[in-house]
């Protein structure tokens, strides 16, 4: 990812929680030479490995796990980019002579080897885990303990566990950082007044919120 110094982002628990935060991913990657890609929920396991460690599934039926890991004894790296908020940034905005539309975002990128996981008790433990962390905000969560035996087996029967120690990250947090403080200030308005969620989510972000 081409990423200027000013919109770089190195800390590793700042890039943990975006990860966390926009966890539905695209994971992109390549087999008999062409790329393919899947839009995933994933799991961040902060304490696994230097970098952390991602926990995701596919379809059984998606044949992208197959070709990601097919004719190599070495799992191949993969891509996985998490989406932040973004807006357009009106040159309107700045006040100023000389400036142009631009987008203002957030991604993170992770590299890792693909590993599949494919021994029953780490895979319901994966599906446990996933189902608990995304059913954390129900008012009344479903659970996956509360269903029958069979039911559940069935699902793990249709996934393919997986795991990606990350390698690389790489965080771009694009906000105008290289504009004067005054016009971000009023970008920043601009997009506080508006009436996405993305918009008002970069508003405070560059405002440091």
């Amino acid at each position: 990812m081409y990423i200027p110094s000013s919109f770089a982002v190195t800390e590793l628990a700042e890039l943990h929680a975006a990860m966390e935060r926009y966890s539905f991913a695209t994971l992109v990657s390549s087999g008999s030479g062409d790329l393919m890609a899947s839009h995933l929920p994933l799991l961040v396991d902060r304490a696994a490995g230097p970098q952390g460690t991602l926990w995701g599934h596919f379809a059984r039926a998606n044949s992208q796990w197959e070709e990601a890991t097919a004719g190599s004894e070495q799992a191949r790296e993969v891509l996985v980019v998490f989406s932040g908020p973004h807006a357009y940034i009106s040159p309107t905005w700045y006040q100023a002579e000389r400036t142009v539309p631009t987008w203002n975002y957030v991604a993170v990128h992770a590299y890792g080897p693909l590993e599949v996981v494919d021994d029953e008790p780490s895979v319901l433990d994966l599906l446990q885990r996933t189902v608990n962390h995304f059913e954390a905000r129900q008012p009344k969560p479903w659970r996956l303990e509360d269903q029958p035996a069979e039911f559940v087996a069935q699902l793990a029967r249709q996934i393919v566990a997986f795991r990606i120690p990350i390698r690389r990250l790489e965080g771009k947090w694009k906000l105008n950082q290289n504009h004067p403080a005054e016009r971000r200030q009023r970008v920043a308005d601009q997009l506080a007044a508006a009436a996405s969620d993305n918009e008002r989510e970069i508003a405070g972000l560059m405002r440091g919120e």
